[in-house]
């Protein structure tokens, strides 16, 4: 069996195949900020290059193929002036990006102060995934609420967004960035300081992120604890909906 190819790996074959076209390249999500669990989650990738076309396409395609055929999602591609014009619609994914990420090719494309996040894109984005995410996640549980199994993976499958948007919120309501985490550390922390923000208990929401970190999430018919997921993601909403 092929070995499959590593992020660095990933970037010196865009670099060698783009040439100048290569505007950046640049890992983010859990693997950038040393919460990624093996077998679990996504190596993210950006790929920011001078304009996108078909030729583009052509040239990238043995080499995003490659790395598809690993188990990884092909990088988000944007061209230059897409990701300058885009902060206002992506202002949660800039500022978590902004927040961790690790250049592998290409310059900084923070640096020089051309893109810009406003504080009301962010919690106007965050207040709309919110919203979202709890509705689809009410019509999940209103189906399968004596269905543990897939009940469970729904849950499962919505954590990594709701870190994100529990992060989001607390970087809303400290107006400042937030401390890196400890590489490799479990987001206890994080969910707990949020829960506390928000005037949740933070025990039953801490452990279940816990339990699901790494192996397969377990609930039973009722679950309370699905109840308690539900419900903390429409109290953090209700919070959002109020900060101004």
């Amino acid at each position: 069996m092929a070995r499959s190819k590593t992020v660095e790996e990933l970037a010196t074959a865009l670099k060698e195949t783009l040439g100048s076209r290569l505007v950046a390249f640049l890992l983010y999500g859990s693997t950038a900020r040393g919460t990624h669990v093996t077998g679990r989650s996504d190596v993210n990738t950006l790929l920011i290059v001078d304009t996108v076309d078909e030729g583009l396409f052509a040239a990238i395609e043995p080499v995003v193929s490659a790395w598809s055929k690993g188990g990884h999602p092909a990088p988000i591609l944007l061209s230059d002036a897409e990701w300058r014009d885009s902060a206002d619609v992506f202002a949660i994914e800039y500022e978590d990006m902004r927040e961790a990420h690790r250049l592998l090719a290409g310059r900084d494309p923070w640096e020089g102060g051309g893109v810009t996040v406003q504080r009301a894109d962010v919690r106007r984005q965050l207040e709309q995934e919110l919203m979202v995410k709890l509705v689809r996640l009410r019509q999940a549980y209103a189906a399968l609420r004596n269905d543990p199994k897939r009940l469970a993976a729904v849950i499962s499958g919505s954590m990594a967004g709701f870190l994100t948007m529990l992060r989001t919120t607390l970087r809303l309501a400290a107006r400042r960035p937030l401390p890196a985490p400890p590489r490799g550390a479990a987001p206890d922390a994080l969910v707990r300081e949020a829960a506390a923000l928000v005037g949740l208990p933070p025990d039953p929401l801490a452990e279940l992120f816990g339990q699901a970190r790494g192996r397969t999430l377990q609930l039973s018919a009722a679950d309370p604890r699905a109840a308690a997921y539900l419900a903390a993601m429409a109290r953090v909403a209700e919070f959002v909906n109020r900060l101004t």
